[in-house]
């Protein structure tokens, strides 16, 4: 191995202790990593893509490099409500770019950046999906905090003042969408997330 790719490699691993910073926001206990989301996405893409009508090898690597870009600027959380978005998409887009090919370089392998490049776009049928799918994946994570009871919904939280609970996490998913299948599972998380609060979720 060389040098170059032993230094990268462990830039890649950084994802393993980058926290989800909505979860952080949110006073999660144990909140998840970003290489915990990615691997979520990545087995929903795994799951779902034969369903979706795309190839699953493709899906799922390129679920695996979605995110590997906050190994170095570090996880910008969605925000929903007005005024919370502190760094603006262009820009956030710009960073993880550059990062992104800084990290797949010493590899050699430029279906890497094709892929993330793709995934970015949301041109094609299978990067859709995958947006899709990593959606799908943060509503989960949602459902599951809020069913184990990992926050104090008491306490206060100057983060989140128009949204209740974990209702943001839905309302940032919930007009992203581009795939009948996305939709369908977004529905049933919800459903679910509603029944647990016993009310209807905010979106």
């Amino acid at each position: 191995m060389m040098t170059d790719e032993l230094d990268s490699l462990l830039e890649w691993f950084d994802l393993k202790d980058e926290i989800r910073t909505g979860w952080g926001l949110r006073n999660i206990d144990a909140p998840e990593s970003v290489a915990a989301h990615t691997w979520g996405t990545a087995s929903l893409c795994l799951l779902y893509a034969d369903k979706e009508g795309v190839n699953r090898q493709k899906s799922v690597m390129m679920a695996l490099i979605h995110d590997l870009g906050e190994a170095r600027t570090g996880d910008i959380a969605t925000r929903a409500e007005d005024g919370r978005q502190t760094t603006p998409t262009s820009e956030k887009e710009a960073a993880e770019r550059s990062a992104v090919t800084d990290l797949v370089e010493p590899f050699r392998d430029t279906k890497l950046l094709s892929l993330w490049e793709e995934y970015e776009a949301r041109d094609t049928p299978t990067a859709q999906f995958v947006k899709d799918m990593d959606l799908i994946d943060n509503c989960l994570q949602a459902l599951k905090y809020e069913s184990q009871g990992r926050y104090d919904e008491a306490e206060a939280n100057d983060h989140f003042v128009e949204f209740e609970n974990l209702d943001e996490f839905f309302a940032t998913a919930a007009p992203r969408f581009r795939t009948d299948l996305g939709q369908g599972l977004f529905e049933q998380i919800k459903s679910q997330y509603e029944r647990e609060l016993g009310r209807t979720c905010q979106l």
